[in-house]
C-alpha cells in the first residue's frame, strides 16, 4: 500500500549559524509530501568547500571524505527508518522520520501498544471514577480481536471504519463481563467513545493515517433522568433517623438538592468557597471538579439549614470541609435505605440530587432555563435543555390527568342532565 506520494532528503549548510572560525553547521532536510523536518548532524564545515549542487563537502577540504561517508550513512539511515515505519503500518511523516532516526519516538504500531501508552500516559489525567472504566473498554477490545482476528494484537494499520463498525457489532452480542452490567445500547456508546478517544491519541501522533472514527456517530437512547417531585422532597426532608450515618446522608442529599452540587464537588465544599453574594446573602462559589467551570449559587434557606447544622465541625483528613459526605458507594447504600423507609418507588442516586435541583426546585418554579444553566455550571445551554424536555413531560403527564377528570366531570353532567329531563 502506498503511504507517501513524496520522499525527499537533502543536505544544506546553515550559513546563517556560522561559527568565529568560519565553519557553518550542516543540516539535513527531510520531506515528505512537502511537509519537512530539520536535523543538525553536528558536523561543521567553511562556506568555500561545500558543494549545494551536491550536497557534499568538496574533496578539497580537510577531513572531507569522514564527513562525506557520514553524510551517506546519515542519509542510509532515514531510507531505513522510513521503510521501518512503512513495514509497520504507520503513517509517514517528515517529523516521525526525524523522531524514529533520533531514536525518540517510540512508535506505537499495534493496539496492545496503544492501550499501554494511554494507560501509562492518559489515565493519570483523569478522575479515579472515569478512569477505571477504560479497563472494561480494554477487556473488551482484547477479547474482540481475539474473537474476530484470532490473535492477541493487531496493527494500527488495521483499524478503520469497518473495525470499528465489527467492535459495536461484537459488543451488542457477546457476553458482558459482569452479569451485573449488562450491555445495554448506552453502555456500547461509552466504549466506542472510550476507544474514540484511545485511537485519537494515534492519529495526532501520526501512528495513524486517517481518524477511523471520522464519520462514526455514537446513537444514545434518550433516557429521562430520575429525580424527586415536590412531594417526595417534602417527605424526605421531614423522615427522622435515629441511625447517625442515615442522617448524615439525608442532610448532604437535600443539600444538594437545594443546591444542584454534583457529589464531587459538595464532598469537597470548604467554609472559603462560601462568601457573600452580589445580594449580600451567602453563596457558593466553586469551580465544578468535571470541568473547572466556575458556578456561583446562592443558598438557599434549606441548604443554609444543614450548613448551620454543621457549622462547628469540620471533616475530612484535613479538618477543612464543610459537610460529613460519605464515599459515593457508601452515599447510594444510605441513600436506598432512605427512599425505601420514605416509601418511593424511584431508583435514586446520589447524584438525582442534581437532577431534582434543576427540575423540581429550579424550572418547575419559573427560573429561566438559561440561569439554571449557569447554576449547574453547564457550558452549553444544550447540557442543560434535557431538563426542559423533562418538565414538558411532565406538564404533558399533569394535563392527561388533568383531561382525564375533565372528561369524568362532563360525564357526571350529562347523566346528571338526562336524569333531570
Amino acid at each position: 500500500m502506498k503511504t507517501t506520494n513524496t520522499f525527499s532528503i537533502h543536505f544544506w549548510l546553515k550559513r546563517k549559524a556560522e561559527r568565529k572560525d568560519g565553519k557553518s553547521p550542516i543540516y539535513v532536510r527531510i520531506t515528505v509530501n512537502g511537509q519537512r523536518a530539520e536535523l543538525s548532524l553536528q558536523e561543521y564545515v567553511r562556506t568555500e568547500c561545500w558543494c549545494s549542487k551536491t550536497g557534499r563537502v568538496t574533496l578539497r577540504a580537510q577531513g572531507a571524505q569522514k564527513i562525506n561517508d557520514n553524510l551517506s550513512q546519515v542519509h542510509s539511515d532515514l531510507v531505513e527508518c522510513k521503510k521501518g515505519l512503512k513495514r509497520e503500518g504507520i503513517y509517514i511523516t517528515a517529523q516521525l522520520i526525524k523522531s524514529r532516526y533520533l531514536g525518540v519516538d517510540k512508535p506505537l504500531s499495534t493496539l496492545v501498544e496503544l492501550i499501554k501508552y494511554h494507560k501509562e500516559r492518559e489515565l493519570k489525567k483523569l478522575e479515579k471514577g472515569t478512569a477505571k472504566n477504560y479497563s472494561a473498554t480494554e477487556k473488551y477490545l482484547q477479547q474482540f480481536i481475539k474473537t474476530r482476528y484470532k490473535t492477541t494484537d493487531v496493527n494500527l494499520g488495521q483499524i478503520n471504519y469497518g473495525f470499528i463498525m465489527s467492535f459495536e457489532d461484537y459488543l451488542r452480542t457477546c457476553k458482558p463481563l459482569m452479569k451485573s452490567q449488562p450491555l445495554n445500547n448506552n453502555g456500547i456508546m461509552k466504549h466506542m467513545e472510550r476507544f474514540k478517544k484511545m485511537t485519537t491519541i494515534a492519529y495526532k501522533l501520526d501512528c495513524i493515517k486517517q481518524d477511523p472514527f471520522a464519520f462514526y456517530n455514537a446513537k444514545f437512547t434518550p433516557y429521562d433522568r430520575q429525580y424527586l417531585s415536590i412531594e417526595e422532597l417534602k417527605i424526605i426532608e421531614k423522615v427522622q433517623f435515629k441511625d447517625t450515618g442515615l442522617a448524615k446522608v439525608q442532610d448532604c442529599f437535600i443539600f444538594a438538592c437545594y443546591t444542584g452540587l454534583s457529589y464531587i464537588d459538595l464532598k469537597r465544599l470548604r467554609p472559603e468557597q462560601i462568601v457573600v453574594g452580589i445580594d449580600g446573602g451567602e453563596w457558593i462559589y466553586t469551580k465544578r471538579e468535571k470541568s473547572k467551570t466556575a458556578v456561583k449559587i446562592p443558598l438557599l434557606s434549606k441548604a443554609k439549614e444543614i450548613l448551620y447544622k454543621y457549622a462547628n465541625d469540620r471533616y475530612g483528613r484535613n479538618n477543612d470541609l464543610l459537610l460529613p459526605v460519605y464515599s459515593n458507594q457508601k452515599c447510594n447504600s444510605y441513600l436506598k435505605k432512605i427512599i425505601g423507609k420514605c416509601g418511593i418507588d424511584k431508583h435514586i442516586s446520589f447524584h438525582a440530587a442534581r437532577h431534582t435541583f434543576a427540575t423540581t426546585v429550579t424550572l418547575a418554579n419559573g427560573v429561566p432555563l438559561e440561569t439554571v444553566s449557569k447554576l449547574l455550571g453547564h457550558r452549553r445551554l444544550s447540557t442543560t435543555q434535557i431538563y426542559a424536555r423533562v418538565m414538558e413531560k411532565k406538564i404533558s403527564e399533569d394535563i392527561a390527568v388533568l383531561k382525564t377528570r375533565l372528561e369524568s366531570s362532563t360525564r357526571k353532567d350529562n347523566r346528571l342532565e338526562i336524569k333531570i329531563a
